[in-house]
């Protein structure tokens, strides 16, 4: 069978490779059909991932935003996981022995294991999934449906952030999960700013129901998010671009006793004045991934909300060209939202660029 696996560090090739095991007991065979391309996926294309060891990198098969079928359920499998359901799956294995796992946060594990990061994933024909990693979707397309682990990160995002109705919330960064955290916003009823620098970037949201700031270069970003926000600044900011020097201004322009809640990804030193954090008493918050409340939560909402969900898909490849689409999303952010690669051929809307 295909997968498109990642050999070295800018180095992916589709390939064949031995069909996966028979299941065993409280395992599912999946057949991937739509795969999204994430942040994290470039990161790992480009070999600098934090939370692998670099000996440890290669070969991956990537793939962790999925859609998929279930191909066959192994015994002790819910009945809900028959043959040729569609459903998304839910990444995150924990150790159960650390202690984010005792405490229930077994998305932050210490041993964490992510598919397509820790352990092969979705770039591929087939392959074995725990069964509580696989959530049925009902009647959500294919495409769609590859959205909802990274609408998950915001589901997990907005309640790390206690986001509340009526808050002033204002997110850096207008990509995929800056667009998830304003759906996810919204939807409980906070007012939203999403700020970007590429007014492409921006459409999206309208659409969802936030206001946007195209950030022109040099402009002072804590005093246009107080133009927005009043003088006391936004309850909440969501630093979502993974630029580690927007920490800093983040922290300045959130409210006193508000929340500052890191999503985008870095491996680089955030520059922030310290001073901030006690004279203002924020709550400076990381998110990782989500538990299986959020991702049943992201499931729902985008179900809902699939009218506005389903346009950030902006580009869609065959597994075939899964390397040109890994260049390609990689290096034109002005012009991709969000790329899904298309595994099954029997889904529609497959084109090259």
């Amino acid at each position: 069978m295909r997968a498109a696996i990642t050999r070295a560090r800018g180095l992916m090739e589709v390939a064949d490779v031995p069909e996966p095991p028979e299941p065993g007991p409280g395992e599912v065979i999946v057949r991937p059909q739509a795969v999204g391309i994430c942040g994290s996926d470039f990161h790992y294309f480009l070999g600098d991932i934090g939370s692998v060891e670099a000996a440890d990198l290669y070969p991956r098969i990537l793939g962790h935003e999925v859609s998929a079928t279930v191909e066959t359920a192994g015994p002790e499998c819910p009945p809900e996981l028959a043959a040729g359901t569609r459903v998304a799956l839910w990444p995150v294995k924990g150790c159960g022995r650390c202690y984010a796992c005792r405490i229930g946060r077994e998305n932050v594990c210490a041993n964490l294991s992510l598919i397509g990061v820790h352990r092969d994933g979705a770039l591929q024909d087939r392959f074995l999934v725990p069964a509580q990693q696989v959530f049925p979707v009902g009647d959500q397309d294919p495409i769609t449906a590859a959205l909802i682990e990274p609408v998950s990160i915001a589901m997990r995002a907005v309640e790390r952030g206690r986001i509340a109705r009526d808050e002033r919330v204002v997110v850096f960064g207008a990509g995929p999960i800056g667009q998830a955290l304003a759906l996810a916003a919204t939807d409980r009823g906070a007012r939203v700013l999403l700020v970007d620098r590429l007014e492409s970037r921006l459409e999206p949201a309208r659409a969802i129901g936030a206001e946007v700031l195209c950030l022109e270069a040099g402009e002072d970003v804590v005093q246009r998010g107080r133009d927005w926000a009043g003088e006391d600044g936004p309850e909440v900011v969501f630093e979502a671009t993974g630029v580690p020097e927007l920490v800093k201004p983040a922290a300045q322009l959130v409210a006193n006793a508000g929340r500052v809640v890191v999503v985008g990804l870095s491996a680089h030193d955030a520059p922030i004045r310290v001073g901030d954090l006690p004279f203002k008493e924020l709550d400076l918050l990381g998110v990782s991934c989500c538990g299986t409340k959020e991702f049943a939560a992201a499931v729902d909402l985008v179900g809902r909300r699939r009218d506005v969900a389903a346009p950030l898909v902006t580009h869609r490849f065959p597994l075939e060209q899964t390397p040109a689409a890994m260049e390609y999303a990689l290096h034109n952010p002005d012009e991709v939202m969000k790329a899904v690669v298309l595994v099954d051929p029997g889904v529609a809307g497959a084109t090259t660029h």
